[in-house]
């Protein structure tokens, strides 16, 4: 059955794979079942996102978190302009990845004074950009140095930048790693120093540091080491800082359980963590608030790929079943966005809802090519034509991580419910 994949939240904040309910025998988003959202889309296939369980999900998170912490949103995870208007509302900043996010950031009403733009290879043209809207640029090369001064000298505006460190340790167990040995992300902290040391002669505002080590952890005992680490680091450099600074920028890496055996991420001593290195960050550094940006982890299990059956087929015995939506418009749920081992999304009948999962069948797109794997061999109801399957866990990296132009099939539609 679909039910089983219901589970209560262990604690607010708690990620679960689906807190979607069901009405009238579908699934629900938004309190629509999903049939009648399909007709007020207009087609299929679509995402949909869930404005109350995203609501509920991030103020769960923040009643939680200590109160000297600091919660920003990784556009990066779905930066839909009413995603990101809605989360202007919820978290204390936006960290962007790029000068289009910053754009969308602005429009939804996010305060600049609380935007953090971070990426190796900004363009010397995002970096005038960033400095004109009076954010703060995480420098991730000491190249960037003369062009964020060279704009800042032609606008009459003074910048804002913080140092990305790349550090010498790495969040273990992390889906990916963003620290730790040679990295295109930041600069070394053996050579941050010197960096600090060049920026006292500059007209720059110095806003502190940003050290991300990694993301999609579900280890909270990695998480916590990094951490650690990571005050401990940012302690030892404001010692060759050009002045007190207003921020640490401790990153994220909070996992959310996609696959079959993961267990969700324990947040009880990661927050009991983070009030210990408040305590240490305000003593050591008392001008310095803590922040951790979250993307995947505030997002992803509030959105749903929907996409409908254009035909069922049965070959040598396998159903397969045959949407109009695939990996062009899901590339993560195909297996194809960082997985070495191709592990099932959560998949669901969206308009059988109610009905046990009686049948083993494979969702599949209508792409020419065997990629295009939504579901591999997923216990279902039976399901025809017409009726709507649901990839869960779809809210972070889906539409904007996905090759919309491929095979040139039209792309879905967003919207937020």
């Amino acid at each position: 059955m679909n039910a089983p994949i219901k589970e209560g939240l262990p604690l607010p904040g708690h990620v679960v794979l689906c807190p979607f309910p069901e009405v009238d025998g579908c699934l629900a988003v938004g309190g629509i079942p999903l049939d009648r959202l399909a007709a007020r889309v207009g087609s299929t296939p679509f995402y949909a996102y869930d404005r109350s369980v995203l609501t509920q999900h991030v103020k769960g998170l923040r009643a939680i978190l200590p109160r000297a912490v600091d919660l920003h949103y990784a556009m990066k995870a779905n930066p839909m302009p009413a995603i990101v208007q809605t989360m202007v509302g919820l978290v204390d900043g936006l960290d962007l990845a790029s000068a289009g996010e910053m754009k969308v950031a602005l429009d939804a009403g996010a305060d600049p004074d609380e935007m953090s733009f971070a990426g190796p290879g900004k363009r010397p043209e995002e970096l005038r950009q960033a400095v004109a809207a009076g954010v703060t640029i995480n420098v991730e090369s000491a190249a960037e140095i003369p062009h964020i001064v060279a704009a800042g000298e032609e606008l009459g505006v003074r910048p804002r930048v913080a140092i990305r460190v790349n550090p010498d340790f790495e969040l273990k167990s992390s889906g990916m790693k963003m620290s730790g040995g040679a990295k295109q992300f930041g600069i070394d902290a053996e050579v941050v120093p010197d960096v600090l040391r060049s920026l006292a002669s500059l007209d720059i505002e110095f806003r502190g540091f940003h050290i991300y080590t990694g993301s999609q952890n579900l280890r909270a005992e990695a998480i916590c080491d990094a951490q650690r680490q990571t005050v401990d680091l940012a302690i030892r450099l404001a010692a060759d800082a050009p002045a007190a600074f207003p921020v640490l920028n401790i990153g994220g890496g909070f996992g959310v359980p996609y696959f079959p055996g993961d267990t969700p991420l324990e947040l009880a001593p990661i927050v009991e963590n983070l009030e210990s290195l408040c305590e240490q960050t305000a003593k050591a550094l008392p001008s310095a608030k803590v922040v951790i940006e979250l993307g995947r982890y505030l997002v992803a299990h509030s959105g749903v790929y929907v996409a409908r059956v254009v035909d069922r087929k049965i070959s040598r015995g396998q159903v397969y079943l045959v949407t109009d939506g695939g990996m062009h418009h899901h590339l993560a749920a195909s297996g194809n966005f960082g997985q070495v081992i191709r592990k099932n999304y959560p998949v669901v009948s969206g308009t059988r809802f109610a009905e046990p999962a009686d049948e083993t069948a494979s969702v599949v797109g209508p792409l020419c090519t065997p990629l295009d794997l939504l579901g591999d061999k997923v216990q279902l109801p039976h399901m025809e034509v017409g009726d709507l399957v649901c990839v869960l866990m779809s809210g972070a990296y889906g539409y904007t991580s996905s090759p919309l132009q491929f095979l040139s099939h039209p792309a879905p539609a967003q919207v937020l419910v």
